[in-house]
């Protein structure tokens, strides 16, 4: 069972200002709109990106809806990363009216 993180509590998370945030969409997904200080790694590029996925604490990993996130937390999970996935995404968290960034 691969772990899930319900939006309010990831909200929560990141609000205490210590959260690694992994978006695992592709760069023409994330650019548009993503979490507040999450670090895009496309889960397509992720296992050559493992090496810089931090060890020492929490991972959340987000997408647009939740497939990728769950196929990334698995991945990462199996190679002893605290990674959890979120639950509904960044569509969900969007449409929730939470704050988004863009990137150029």
């Amino acid at each position: 069972m691969i772990p899930e993180i319900d939006q309010s509590t990831f909200a929560a998370r990141i609000a205490e200002g210590d959260a690694v945030v992994l978006d695992v969409r592709e760069a023409r997904e994330y650019r548009p709109g993503h979490v507040p200080g999450a670090k895009n790694m496309p889960l397509s590029l992720l296992p050559a990106l493992l090496p810089e996925v931090p060890k020492d604490r929490p991972v959340y990993v987000i997408c647009q809806a939740g497939g990728r996130s769950a196929q990334a937390t698995a991945l990462m999970r199996g190679v002893g990363i605290d990674a959890t996935s979120v639950a509904g995404g960044t569509g969900e968290w969007i449409e929730a009216g939470r704050p988004v960034e863009t990137a150029a």
